[in-house]
């Protein structure tokens, strides 16, 4: 078989369910690539972009998740994410506030701000506007 089922899901919906030839996304260690019959594999993923390369046609999904599990099965691949948002539906503008907000934050930071939240926030952000700017390059 030359292709695989892909599911992108957050909470809130089902962001992408397809058939796909190859799939590549930002996982915990490193840049994952999915071909059809992959090895079996749940890892965590990192904010990025999901690249997923469609069965019936020569062009590419871009889905932005801000996080979350991924499954594969040699069939079915499956990214469970904290949030996602379809490539064409991100906001630069949007991005670049919430990075310019984190940044000043963790740079005035007082002792009752969370560290960690901000730091997780300017990832979230910086990560939105790589995808932002990998998307343009792709059209």
């Amino acid at each position: 078989m030359t292709t695989m089922h892909v599911d992108v899901v957050s909470a809130e919906e089902s962001i992408f369910s397809g058939e796909a030839t190859f799939v590549a996304l930002p996982g915990e260690t490193g840049e994952l690539g999915i071909y059809p019959r992959h090895t079996p594999l749940i890892t965590r993923v990192k904010p990025g972009a999901v690249r997923i390369k469609l069965a019936d046609s020569n062009e590419e999904e871009f889905v932005f998740v801000a996080g979350g599990i991924l499954e594969i099965q040699p069939q079915i691949v499956t990214v469970l994410a904290d949030t996602a948002i379809r490539g064409r539906d991100l906001d630069e503008a949007k991005a670049l506030e919430a990075k310019r907000v984190a940044e000043e934050a963790l740079a005035n930071r007082a002792s009752e701000i969370d560290f960690a939240t901000l730091s997780a926030e300017l990832a979230i952000a910086a990560a939105q506007l790589a995808a932002i700017q990998m998307l343009r390059k792709k059209r």
